[in-house]
């Protein structure tokens, strides 16, 4: 059977860049996205023959749409291998200026949204014996943030936690669940959420003076979510430039 993967977030950014390594790896693809147009738009251009892409819309908050996103999987293919957690809400609020309603939604997209996904297509992953769950952290998770807001860094370290939960609870049926923790990456939300001098200097302050690259991240996505990844589970992969360094 072709492997089969969800993507969250997937119509664009590093969704995007991982949903097309993960076809050019062989695998079937979902691409789930808040915007079901943009979903479809995405599907379109990377599978335009639509034989090996899924467009669904998926609101990650939702244990609803989770369900009914696997219900439309199994409908269509019969199976679900993969999970990538990597939708996310970036906002860069000064502390003092978030309010609690702002925290509460990058909270509900960021750490719920994983909680929700680990939960409910973990459970499926469980009860078939095999799954790999790949979630989308952040270095701002581990140095409380360079150019982001305290809820979005908050939310990400969160995610780090939370995958070493799942993966002590899945490991033994099959499911391994891993994190990547990017630092500042060559992307439009990235230069959308920083201000050219200011990002300027943060490349200045990189070690190895430049912006990371997608696609390695979501090459190390396939990586992970390949059977031999069997013995990686509960870690999280820094991408970082040299930032941090543990």
């Amino acid at each position: 059977m072709t492997p089969v993967a969800l993507v969250t977030g997937a119509a664009s950014g590093l969704g995007k860049s991982i949903a097309t390594q993960l076809l050019a790896a062989g695998y079937r693809v979902v691409i789930s996205d808040l915007s079901l147009v943009a979903a479809q738009a995405c599907a379109g251009e990377l599978d335009p023959g639509g034989e090996r892409v899924l467009a669904l819309q998926l609101d990650v908050a939702s244990k609803a749409d989770f369900q009914a996103a696997l219900g439309a999987v199994l409908d269509a293919w019969g199976g679900l291998h993969v999970l990538v957690n990597n939708a996310a809400m970036t906002l860069t609020t000064p502390l003092m200026q978030i309010s609690p309603e702002e925290f509460d939604r990058v909270v509900s997209v960021n750490q719920r949204g994983t909680f929700v996904g680990c939960q409910v297509l973990g459970a499926y992953l469980a009860a078939q014996g095999y799954g790999r769950i790949i979630n989308m952290a952040s270095l701002a998770g581990q140095n409380g943030g360079t150019a982001t807001g305290a809820h979005y860094a908050a939310s990400k370290g969160a995610i780090i936690t939370l995958t070493k939960i799942f993966a002590k609870e899945l490991a033994a049926s099959g499911v391994t669940v891993n994190a990547i923790a990017p630092g500042p990456i060559e992307s439009p939300a990235v230069r959308a959420a920083v201000p050219p001098e200011r990002l300027e200097k943060l490349i200045e302050a990189i070690p190895v003076k430049r912006l990371g690259n997608a696609d390695f991240i979501a090459r190390l996505v396939v990586q992970l979510a390949s059977e031999e990844a069997y013995f990686t589970t509960g870690a999280t992969w820094d991408v970082n430039g040299g930032i941090f360094m543990r």
